[in-house]
């Protein structure tokens, strides 16, 4: 009790409440532009926290990282521009319910839901963070492997009514994930010898081609100008919201506990928690039609999830000092700079630093609402430019942010050429979110399974053998065997009658 009052008196002090503020309103700001992730946002905060005691500068990536992450949903909604990869597994719904009349019902949905999985993935993170990062621990590559597999599997939920289309599109993104050096054998692959190549084709630049330029494209070729979504105002984004927390109080806590467990293994984090649990949102939904057209259901999962997993890659950082993504690797040098060494005995030797940390994530998660209310109340300025001078301006954030990534000019041509092939993608039938989905996990399923095939000596047995891998891949072949036995069933008294 003693350690935990000393960690209330080190975040309620007006020092560590004002660097939360600034660096709730830096986040919101970063996580909005397509293209600024929020680990680029927690890597431009790290030379600030050289100059802050160890409370601030965890309370600064803490704070930051939670607000990005929500505030991707915002031009993901309004523009169908991904702030964050998070963001993608769910931009077409939102935007499907702007271009509906209902942005405030889209935008509403992400941040009451972000914050209600933050603080659902928080409080996992306090009662049992030593038993959940045991288990993450017992992950080898051959449970990664079957979790890859678990994850594209969602591309056939995700596909809507066309399986085939669907299936080709993640195929598309499994092509492009195979461009450069990252295979077993080092070779380049798919480069035509272009040097810019050896390093693959990068995730935002696509994802930005994808979504923003391929919606820029459709207007400016259009007979017709659309009427655009963002041209009408919304009001209040909390109307409705208790609604909703009654009618999908399973899908809140389904999505909240995925985004948890996924974001507690180490290289997952929110991204595939939100694919994965939008996918699950739609395979279980009651109404799965109604997926695609603007259905608040899948945000409502998906974003539980997104931000839940934040608190759930926090537990093998702080306990056994291994990244659950690329954001607590980047904490965990700050951890060790301010002789916060990650381990068990962190919990024992500096309580109260703990303590502070779990306070920060409760205090950052409250905050989020007021905050993401005021910056989704600045983002209606948008709607007051006209289309016109709107789409130039979106092309304009896209080239901006397409080169900040590496600050070369091919992150620019990527993006153009993704956009281009979106958009004939899109008029021929074929969804993008897969092929995005494609490019997320193609890199992670060659590197575990050439890993386990190493270590099985090339035989298929061993990914089995291990009761995680084996309960995981058992699981895998029971969702792509299930419509082919319920066929089966179905025929058997057809035969005997």
């Amino acid at each position: 009790m003693d350690a935990l009052a000393t960690a209330f008196g080190l975040v309620f002090q007006p020092y560590v409440l004002l660097v939360i503020l600034l660096s709730a309103t830096y986040g919101l700001f970063v996580g909005a532009i397509p293209g600024l992730t929020a680990t680029m946002a927690t890597a431009l905060l790290v030379p600030v926290t050289f100059f802050m005691a160890p409370v601030p500068a965890v309370a600064a990536i803490v704070t930051a990282t939670a607000m990005a992450i929500f505030s991707g949903d915002i031009p993901s909604a309004l523009l169908r521009m991904p702030g964050t990869p998070a963001s993608a597994a769910y931009a077409d719904e939102a935007y499907a319910l702007t271009r509906k009349g209902q942005a405030e019902l889209a935008l509403g949905a992400g941040l009451v839901f972000s914050v209600l999985g933050g603080i659902f993935g928080v409080l996992v993170l306090i009662v049992a963070a030593p038993a959940l990062a045991e288990v993450a621990l017992k992950f080898s590559s051959f449970e990664y492997f079957w979790l890859v597999m678990l994850g594209f599997t969602s591309a056939i939920f995700i596909a809507g009514n066309d399986v085939l289309k669907g299936c080709t599109s993640m195929l598309i993104g499994l092509l492009i994930s195979c461009v450069g050096l990252e295979n077993p054998a080092g070779a380049p692959r798919y480069t035509f010898g272009n040097a810019e190549l050896m390093g693959g084709i990068s995730l935002i630049p696509l994802m930005i081609g994808m979504f923003a330029v391929a919606e820029v494209l459709r207007f400016a070729l259009a007979r017709e100008k659309p009427v655009m979504a963002v041209d009408r105002p919304f009001g209040n984004v909390f109307a409705g919201m208790w609604a909703l927390l009654k009618k999908y109080p399973l899908q809140l806590l389904r999505g909240s506990t995925l985004g948890t467990v996924i974001g507690a293994l180490p290289g997952a984090g929110a991204d595939i928690a939100a694919w994965m649990s939008y996918a699950i949102s739609k395979r279980f939904s009651k109404e799965p039609h109604k997926f695609g057209t603007g259905h608040v259901e899948g945000i409502v999962e998906s974003g539980a999830a997104n931000n839940s997993a934040l608190g759930g890659a926090w537990i093998p950082a702080l306990v056994f000092g291994i990244p659950g993504d690329s954001i607590t690797a980047i904490a965990i040098g700050v951890l060790y700079m301010k002789n916060m060494n990650p381990g068990p005995m962190l919990f024992v030797e500096n309580p109260q630093n703990i303590y502070a940390v779990f306070i920060v994530f409760i205090v950052a998660q409250l905050l989020m609402l007021p905050l993401g209310w005021m910056a989704i109340l600045a983002a209606k300025r948008i709607l007051r430019v006209p289309a016109a001078l709107l789409m130039p301006l979106i092309l304009l954030f896209c080239i901006v942010g397409s080169f900040a990534i590496n600050n070369t000019l091919f992150g620019v041509v990527i993006m153009g050429v993704a956009g281009v092939l979106a958009f004939f993608m899109e008029r021929w039938g074929f969804p993008v979110a897969p092929t995005i989905l494609g490019v997320v996990l193609g890199t992670m399923l060659e590197e575990h399974f050439f890993s386990s095939l190493v270590k099985a000596d090339g035989q298929l047995w061993p990914f089995f053998e291990r009761p995680i891998a084996g309960a995981l891949g058992a699981l895998v072949l029971l969702i792509w065997l299930w419509p082919l036995a319920r066929r089966l069933l179905r025929r058997a008294p057809l035969r005997s009658a």
